[in-house]
């Protein structure tokens, strides 16, 4: 005679299934909720493409490929529940929750002016986003902050954003070229450097796609390099960046490939456009099926000091508006980049975690005299992914 099945309940993050009263879902960590009964799964997804991973697009399947194994880390991970420590088994210590995988919450701080984190919120079942940092021991001498956000209606995207991620790092680890001497000359050679890590990033994420793929993976890409006061940027999609002045206006340094941007250049305000049903609707991307490599660039002197924000619109989808952005920099309360890396993906995860969340920061002092960045960059703190060869 067969067995009677036991009751289960369904985890609204995985979609696995879960002995009712169960606290923590075995296969993702997602709390349960105890004996709070049975949790309904997330609504089904209905399709459009191109949209990114806060639209409606379907999440592909984990069909991982070439995906590294994650490097060993230095200690033990702190839990993300109870901040106890994680054991060998992967689960806490202190209150048996299941930690996330080192793919689906990673931390980077390559020097202490500068750190990133990379989450994979609430929502999704695995983290698409990736992140790459390089910085100088000197504050404000140069840093790289590089995010890429994985499509996820698209196959593979979560390695092909760590492969782009990557590729644009390894492209400007180098200082700018100086150009002829001129500021003309220098601001061309900028824009120069930032295309080619674009074009970078875009040959790695197709070197990851199978090529008998319809439907390629694809990524929005954003970076920002620091150079003695010098803030340049690129960005293709809607992966943004902000700088965050101490006094003075905040800045959405970054304009978006989106229809809510293209309806916002109509006339339609910012909360009708980016609260519309394809707001998150992309027209530009990485992929092999990429319209136009081309990012948009720009470039920025700065003086006083402030926090420059490099993130995936699992962030800014809450706070999109750069004074919004900035209240929760200030609600934070802290001087200390990882530890606001770590609030701005908390405060994402309380609004909702609809997304993967990226989140990396450097810190802008003043400087009387800063030296000539030259070859001297220290090497980046690359997420554990990227770290290894696998």
């Amino acid at each position: 005679m067969s067995e009677t099945p036991s009751p289960t309940t369904t985890c609204p993050s995985c979609g696995a299934a879960a002995p009712t009263g169960a606290k923590f879902c075995e296969s993702c960590g997602t709390p349960l909720g105890g004996d709070a009964g049975p949790v309904a799964a997330a609504p089904a997804a209905t399709e459009a493409s191109p949209i990114d991973d806060l639209g409606s697009g379907p999440i592909s399947a984990p069909t991982h490929r070439n995906l590294a194994a994650p490097a060993a880390d230095a200690g033990p991970r702190p839990c993300l529940v109870c901040q106890g420590t994680v054991g060998a088994d992967g689960y806490c210590e202190t209150c048996g929750a299941k930690a996330p995988t080192e793919r689906d919450h990673f931390r980077g701080t390559p020097a202490p002016w500068v750190a990133g984190v990379c989450d994979r919120g609430i929502v999704h079942h695995r983290n698409e986003d990736a992140m790459a940092l390089l910085a100088s021991d000197a504050p404000g001498e140069r840093a790289v902050l590089v995010v890429l956000d994985g499509v996820s209606n698209s196959i593979d995207s979560d390695v092909a954003s760590l492969a782009g991620a990557k590729a644009a790092l390894e492209a400007l680890r180098a200082p700018f070229p100086r150009g002829m001497g001129t500021p003309a000359s220098r601001s061309s050679a900028v824009t120069q450097a930032l295309g080619a890590a674009a074009a970078a990033a875009n040959a790695a994420v197709v070197s990851v796609t199978d090529p008998a793929s319809t439907n390629p993976a694809s990524a929005t890409f954003v970076v920002v390099v620091v150079e003695q006061g010098l803030l340049a940027y690129a960005n293709i999609g809607d992966s943004r960046a902000y700088w965050l002045p101490d006094g003075g206006p905040a800045v959405q340094l970054t304009v978006d490939d989106s229809a809510a941007q293209q309806q916002m250049e109509a006339g339609v305000p910012r909360e009708v456009a980016e609260t519309s049903p394809q707001a998150h609707a992309i027209t530009k991307w990485l992929g092999r099926d990429a319209p136009d490599i081309a990012p948009r660039t720009g470039q920025l002197e700065v003086a006083g000091p402030g926090w420059l924000l490099v993130c995936s619109d699992g962030l800014w989808n809450y706070a999109s508006e750069p004074e919004a952005l900035a209240a929760q920099v200030a609600a934070a309360g802290t001087a200390v980049p990882l530890d606001l890396a770590l609030a701005l993906i908390a405060f994402a995860n309380a609004q909702g975690g609809r997304d993967n969340i990226t989140a990396a920061v450097a810190r802008i002092e003043p400087a009387a005299t800063v030296p000539d960045p030259g070859q001297n960059a220290s090497e980046p703190a690359l997420d554990h992914q990227e770290e290894s060869d696998g």
